[in-house]
């Protein structure tokens, strides 16, 4: 069979180099975008916030009658210089009375032209706002033919001032700079293509490594390991397959043993036959006597052997008793088998041992009161379990009953609980004869009975333990029973939350 092979269609470093070049295109497109688009306007836009700065100024200048301070003149000296602005202050006779920037005659002549001309603004000019005390406008020079932004009128003082900012070709200075985005950009590019290439050509390598290692693995092979040296996310990925590799070479280890145990199991086949066949017995020999009974008193009842209504009612209520036990016995039978064959789901849940503890008392205090015994539990907070809450139902219900049917001397049965480490003790005291030496090991296999005639008594199938056997060793936790002074104490343990 021809061995498939898998491989990349496209390396890392190509794709690497593909997205870094993709990304620095969309940047440059969208530098060069908001250039043409928004440039012009910020430019105009700060160039007039300088304008009306400067204007501010001298308002404030004429309102403190100190136009022609020397003050005033080195503050607009310094902002013409600063922003490329020309300001000029002349009065009604036209002379001078501050200035700053270049062309103070020039411009002079601009303010003679908007005073004294009947058409004060250029075809051309665009008034960008206009008050009682200024207008601010584009306009272009009629002797220089220049361009500029600016901003004249009247101050306080009847003066004449004029503030105005050349304009460069905006639409020029974007194409010059569009221009020399796109070439460093086409640049950059290159040289980012080309560096990104190797450097990922660099982090691709490992990554390469760990493929074929992964190869490796796939075809069962745990030998290879990965050497490198990386402090990053690729040497702890490194790390990480090597200690997968050896837990996956460990666990086919763990699987090979598992199946001969495997074998072992199938060999405890036979075994367990042998219990079933046991079993059917012990449940034969346990149905032989209820059925006898039940047959007998049947035959009477149909022989008339008893024509008083008296004797034909107890015939009656024995064959219902007996009846009754042996479907009490075959329901336990049935969960009994069903727990030890593994057929029954445990559900692992978080439930409050100390809630199901006090439904299970409060279920049993009638027949507390008609037996005159006292069931006594003193916790009342909450302890929280993992385990099969119906199980342990289960559990408890069979401990309660076994203590009840075996209550005597000073009629108590004493609820309570032991925490552990990890673990919390149920106990399950009853006052009354103690176990014999000799049973106690016996107690919780099937159809044990340590007293069979007080069993046989109460209905006692010798079931009831083992299904607690059954459940604690299906939820591995541990039971068991110790004779105490004055009575017996049959205990199990369940995981705390």
């Amino acid at each position: 069979m021809k061995k498939k092979e898998n491989k990349a269609k496209t390396s890392l470093s190509m794709q690497f180099a593909f997205v870094f070049a993709s990304l620095m295109i969309l940047a440059i497109i969208g530098f060069i975008l908001i250039n043409t688009v928004f440039l012009e306007k910020f430019y105009l836009k700060n160039k007039e916030t300088v304008i009306k700065n400067a204007y501010k100024r001298i308002a404030q200048a004429a309102d403190e009658s100190q136009l022609d301070s020397d003050t005033l003149e080195m503050e607009l000296d310094a902002v013409a210089l600063k922003y490329n602005i020309s300001v000029i202050v002349v009065d009604v006779d036209s002379r001078t009375v501050n200035s700053a920037g270049d062309g103070a005659e020039a411009m002079r002549m601009a303010i003679w032209d908007k005073i004294f001309t009947s058409d004060r603004n250029m075809p051309g000019d665009k008034i960008i706002e206009k008050t009682d005390a200024y207008q601010l406008l584009i306009s272009t020079d009629r002797r220089s033919n220049v361009e500029y932004i600016e901003m004249w009128g009247f101050l306080s003082n009847d003066n004449i001032f004029l503030v105005r900012s050349p304009i460069q070709s905006i639409e020029e200075a974007a194409r010059i700079t569009n221009l020399f985005l796109a070439g460093t950009g086409a640049v950059v590019i290159l040289i980012g293509v080309i560096v990104v290439f190797f450097v990922s050509r660099r982090v691709a390598k490992p990554i390469l490594e760990l493929a074929h290692i992964s190869e490796k693995m796939g075809e069962l092979d745990f030998d290879v390991r990965y050497n490198g040296k990386e402090k990053n996310e690729i040497g702890l990925l490194g790390s990480n397959i090597n200690r997968m590799s050896q837990t996956l070479e460990n666990t086919i280890s763990e699987l090979k043993v598992a199946n001969v145990e495997l074998q072992k199991d199938i060999e405890k086949k036979e075994k367990l036959e042998e219990m079933r066949s046991e079993f059917v017995s012990n449940v034969s020999h346990e149905l032989k006597t209820p059925i006898a009974l039940i047959q007998g008193y049947a035959e009477g009842l149909v022989e008339g052997i008893s024509e008083d209504k008296e004797s034909r009612d107890y015939y009656c209520s024995v064959i219902c008793d007996e009846a009754d036990k042996m479907n009490t016995m075959v329901k336990k039978l049935l969960t009994l088998n069903e727990l030890e064959f593994g057929s029954e789901n445990i559900n692992m849940d978080r439930f409050d041992i100390v809630t199901l503890i006090r439904n299970r008392i409060q279920s049993t205090e009638l027949l507390a009161k008609q037996k005159e015994f006292d069931i006594i539990f003193s916790e009342n907070n909450p302890i929280y379990v993992w385990g099969d809450e119906f199980k342990a139902e289960e559990v408890l219900t069979n401990y309660i009953s076994n203590a009840i049917n075996h209550c005597d001397g000073d009629n108590q049965i004493i609820i309570s609980l032991e925490k552990n480490d990890k673990t919390l003790k149920i106990n399950v005291f009853n006052t009354g004869e103690k176990i014999p030496e000799e049973s106690i090991e016996h107690v919780f296999e099937k159809f044990y009975k340590v007293d069979k005639a007080r069993t046989r008594d109460y209905g006692g199938s010798g079931i009831g333990l083992s299904i607690v056997k059954a459940i604690q060793d299906a939820i591995n936790q541990k039971y068991g029973v110790v004779n105490e002074d004055n009575g017996v104490s049959f205990w199990f343990e369940m995981e705390l939350a």
